[in-house]
């Protein structure tokens, strides 16, 4: 076993060990991925500004998301097809971040069902939800997570059609994986991934199989999810669900300020600045760039997230000294499942704490809580200068 000292180590470990298909489509973007790059590559333009000869005994990363006590301002994003990286994914990555003490978010698209999820956890989770054409579905669902007491409903408003990602096209990705001559040959080569996914019967979209009439395989799966993202969804279809829904709202996808002051006046607990991780549409701001102008839009009416791009504790400091209250991790911790299923998202988040204590440290740190702007060095026109 290779030892693993960062989240690129367990990158390199999930490369060899998962099918392509399934690499490809945890690291990709869509068109030309400039927006998937941007979103990690702009971290390197903060600079941090160390401190010395401060007391940095009794430092804590805890604080709160969403009123939830969190070990660290992390919480594990909804990824679609989780459970294709490591048989049974969405019931490892959930009780790894339920010992850590850090939310998990379920994936509509997910392979291990709400119910799966709630009989293997013990704490509530957060469900995130894609707004579907077939409301008795969507209405069933959300009262499914309901059911199963998640504590959280996270609604992704930036995927009403679907952006095109040519890795996933050209690997014709499906689940269960679609059996060609090429993936065939390279699934035969990832032996433990293979070994793991015989000894599960989850290999469906659990969520949606045997809750859709006459969805029975993974054509007709495939159809139904093909025709049932909502083009229509609006402002109008969120005050519904969150009505229908009656507990905390997180509202995911926002990159532009109006639509954070409609977050606002929708009555959300809380918004994620993000941009789909690059999957959608390309040439989008990074969410790092994108964040301060939306929190001098909202202030402190909206607790205010962000997503994309996270690799390190690095990356969640300097996000939460420009201003979030809490990042998401979706590639980082599907790393680690990848590599080492359950024990590879424990190391990746136990990576990214002790690389955010450590540098708020040596920003003169003690507390996660007391952390602002005044720790970096922001280069004139982050922000942009646009027209």
């Amino acid at each position: 076993m290779p030892v693993i000292t960062c989240i690129e180590d367990l990158r390199a470990l999930y490369e060899r060990r998962v099918p392509r298909m399934f690499y490809d489509y945890a690291e990709t973007g869509s068109w030309t991925e400039q927006t998937f790059r941007e979103n990690s590559s702009d971290f390197n333009k903060l600079y941090f500004r160390q401190k010395v000869a401060v007391d940095l005994s009794e430092r804590s990363t805890r604080t709160t998301m969403i009123g939830q006590d969190v070990a660290m301002p992390v919480a594990l994003a909804p990824v679609g097809l989780t459970g294709m990286q490591c048989a049974d994914g969405e019931i490892k990555a959930a009780r790894a971040a339920e010992k850590f003490g850090v939310p998990f978010t379920l994936s509509t698209m997910s392979i291990c069902s709400i119910e799966d999820v709630a009989a293997h956890t013990e704490k509530p989770f957060w469900f995130q939800l894609y707004v579907m054409r077939d409301q008795g579905f969507l209405e069933a669902i959300i009262n499914r997570a309901k059911a199963a007491k998640c504590s959280a409903l996270v609604l992704t408003l930036d995927l009403q059609i679907l952006g095109q990602r040519h890795k996933d096209l050209k690997n014709g990705l499906s689940a269960p994986p679609r059996l060609t001559p090429r993936n065939i040959a390279n699934m035969a080569t990832k032996v433990r991934w293979g070994l793991g996914m015989l000894g599960t019967r989850r290999r469906q979209f659990g969520n949606i199989v045997g809750h859709v009439k006459g969805i029975d395989d993974a054509s007709s799966l495939f159809q139904w999810v093909a025709d049932q993202f909502d083009p229509k969804l609006n402002w109008n279809d969120v005050e519904k669900i969150k009505n229908l829904w009656g507990g905390k709202l997180i509202l995911k996808g926002i990159q532009d300020v109006d639509d954070a002051r409609r977050a606002v006046d929708s009555g959300a607990d809380a918004l994620v600045v993000s941009n789909h991780g690059g999957r959608q549409l390309d040439g989008a701001l990074s969410s790092i760039r994108a964040l301060p102008n939306i929190l001098d839009a909202v202030g402190d009416r909206i607790e205010v997230h962000m997503d994309g791009g996270i690799r390190s504790g690095q990356d969640v400091l300097k996000a939460v000294a420009m201003g979030a209250k809490g990042v998401y991790i979706g590639r980082a911790f599907t790393y680690g499942l990848g590599a080492m299923g359950e024990k590879g998202v424990s190391k990746a988040l136990e990576i990214i704490q002790r690389e955010l204590d450590l540098s708020m440290a040596f920003c003169g740190h003690r507390d996660i809580n007391d952390v602002s702007r005044d720790i970096l060095m922001v280069p004139k026109g982050f922000r942009g200068d646009w027209e």
